[in-house]
């Protein structure tokens, strides 16, 4: 749903990306919180050092599995927008940043979305997505049962309602700002309907990520927290919930270590970049589609980075479309991870200089 340059007027576009720096500069916020709170591990000081490298991670994983076009309809495809995904992994405030992200890396580097444009695309695919699906998604866990499963099925419901979610918000755009004379009531059912069905696919791989997540490393997953049960103990004959004071239980092994996880994401990322995406549908993904039908892309414009060495996720001057593509996927995930580690790393650093104890000594 990567939205080109000329689809939506220059004071929409400009609107939009003061909406987007907004929300980014206060996502930097409260990613310092969450940056440092994911699980039990965190009361000991340890939450940052994980969810920080675990966030550019997700990241990374997110440009890879954006290659990945799936069929939805006859001549459509979709691909994940991963909102739902960052925000349950990391938190709605760390994935805001984390598509935001990749949003950036795809549009100054592989002319994948309009860069006057990237205000639209930030506020449509990393803001509203992550919203609704984390305000769903927190609705979900709180009335079912406290299980790992849950966490699983809330994620699918929330992942699926975000999709047609940020197709309803680019049809809002596009009847504020479009470029071009189309009836907004063929613009929205077009929209909502094709993404319905992409929304399928976008929960099918949030709830099979994080629930292989949950399943070894429930402590990294911050939409998990609190699902753990309450040490029991027994007082005449019953069994009680022990007092909060007598501390988190124990760490598993897999809890002290997450080097396994990160290393398998990462290796997991390439090979889905790398290999798999020459497999991806090459139909046009639901909003090229319904512009194309539509003729909202009437007044689209080129890309001012058409001409960049990695435009179109291939490398200029290898031939070989599968090498080239690989190899451009390869980098995508590299750059990703390090620019999405950097950021989250800063954020982290800034947290703790903020809590550090010298920051909170006064004067007499």
């Amino acid at each position: 749903m990567h939205v080109p340059d000329g689809f939506i007027n220059a004071p929409t576009s400009a609107v939009t990306g003061v909406v987007a720096a907004g929300a980014v500069a206060v996502s930097l916020r409260g990613a310092r919180r969450e940056l440092g709170s994911t699980s039990r591990a965190s009361e000991a000081g340890r939450g940052g050092e994980r969810t920080a490298p675990l966030a550019g991670l997700v990241a990374a994983f997110i440009f890879a599995v954006q290659m990945l076009n799936f069929p939805v309809a006859a001549g459509t495809s979709g691909h994940l927008l991963g909102g739902a995904l960052a925000a349950i992994l990391v938190g709605p405030y760390t994935g805001v940043l984390c598509v935001s992200v990749v949003l950036l890396m795809q549009g100054i580097l592989f002319a994948d979305g309009g860069l006057t444009a990237l205000g639209v695309n930030i506020t449509d695919m990393a803001i509203v997505t992550t919203v609704v699906a984390y305000a769903l998604f927190r609705g979900l866990v709180k009335v079912l049962p406290r299980t790992r499963r849950s966490v699983t099925v809330a994620s699918f419901v929330a992942a699926l309602v975000s999709v047609p979610a940020a197709a309803l918000a680019f049809t809002f755009l596009y009847w504020i700002g479009g470029t071009t004379d189309v009836a907004i009531g063929k613009v929205a059912t077009a929209m909502i309907g094709v993404h319905v069905l992409i929304g399928v696919g976008e929960a099918a791989i949030t709830a099979l990520t994080v629930g292989a997540v949950v399943a070894v490393r429930p402590d990294l997953v911050y939409g998990a927290r609190g699902l753990g049960q309450r040490l029991k103990l027994r007082v005449n004959g019953e069994l009680v919930d022990a007092p909060s004071d007598t501390g988190p239980a124990p760490s598993p092994v897999a809890a002290r270590s997450h080097r396994k996880v990160w290393i398998t994401g990462l290796v997991a990322s390439l090979v889905l970049a790398g290999f798999v995406s020459f497999y991806a549908s090459a139909d046009p993904d639901g909003l090229e589609k319904v512009a194309s039908d539509k003729g909202i892309d009437e007044k689209a414009e080129e890309h001012s980075n058409a001409d960049s060495p990695l435009a179109d996720y291939g490398v200029e001057d290898i031939a070989d479309a599968r090498v080239s593509g690989g190899v451009a996927g390869v980098i995508g995930v590299g750059v990703t991870v390090v620019a999405g580690s950097a950021v989250f790393w800063a954020v982290r650093r800034r947290r703790d200089d903020d809590t550090s104890p010298s920051s909170t000594e006064t004067t007499v």
